[in-house]
């Protein structure tokens, strides 16, 4: 059983056909997390009181998700892998959720894409991937987009033919 983290990016739908590869015909949970409104704008620091339905807002993000894990299972599907939609709520971190899902699946792998972040934007921002990386109990196999393969790649060329100083 492998764990394959979505979030619908091209990132992901990478991670979904390199899972395939590497793991064809394994059972798999397309997982796709979602973070409730209120904890949203508490990370956000937007610190105002809004007059809002946040069960309304959770409600349409949560089914947002599952359309999300739908759709990445449809993909994994497709690609040989037999799979089930999942979704998870954010409690603390994405990276967090993961984990807690894929010890509950008792997953052997968790495979995620790599938006491609500099190492600033990273600790800046936050990886998910890093954070798996760097916590999980089980191998994490992290992908990077063709986009963002494409780009390191030519990226290596240019400092192979770069003149020494």
């Amino acid at each position: 059983m492998i764990l394959i983290g979505h979030d619908g990016s091209e990132d992901s739908k990478a991670a979904i056909e390199q899972a395939a590869k590497l793991f064809p015909g394994q059972q798999a949970i397309v997982l796709t997390v979602w973070q409730r409104f209120i904890d949203t704008m508490a990370r956000a620091g937007a610190g105002m009181a809004i007059a809002l339905d946040l069960d309304e807002m959770d409600s349409a993000t949560e089914k947002s998700a599952a359309e999300a894990a739908q759709a990445g299972a449809e993909l994994a599907r497709q690609a040989g892998l037999d799979a089930t939609p999942q979704t998870a709520v954010v409690t603390t971190t994405v990276g967090e959720a993961i984990l807690g899902a894929a010890a509950q699946a008792h997953a052997d792998a968790i495979v995620c894409g790599s938006h491609g972040r500099s190492e600033l934007r990273s600790l800046m921002l936050g990886s998910v991937s890093r954070q798996l990386l760097h916590h999980a109990e089980i191998p994490v196999v992290v992908v990077p987009s063709p986009a963002v393969a494409t780009a390191r790649a030519e990226r290596r060329r240019r400092m192979e033919h770069k003149p020494a100083a």
